[in-house]
């Protein structure tokens, strides 16, 4: 199941999947297709697992998944 977005007036973007919605708030420099992709993959591998995929579950995996994404990202770089 994915998360469904939404493009507002004056490009604004609302998700309809509340774990991607607080999740998305949280990491504002990732982009929001990613987020929702992110927690879609995270809801589905828990479901194949046989793990029961509650929203709390989602939303923790789901952020670890993120933060890594986020740290794995070079530093910019220094003009020279």
């Amino acid at each position: 199941m994915s998360a469904l977005v939404t493009r507002l007036a004056g490009g604004a973007t609302k998700l309809h999947d509340p774990v991607s919605a607080r999740l998305a708030d949280e990491f504002l420099t990732v982009p929001l297709g990613t987020v929702s992709r992110c927690v879609a993959d995270v809801r589905a591998c828990a479901e194949h697992l046989g793990i029961d995929a509650t929203p709390e579950v989602v939303e923790r995996v789901a952020r670890e998944h993120l933060l890594a994404l986020v740290n794995s990202a070079p530093p910019p770089r220094s003009p020279r």
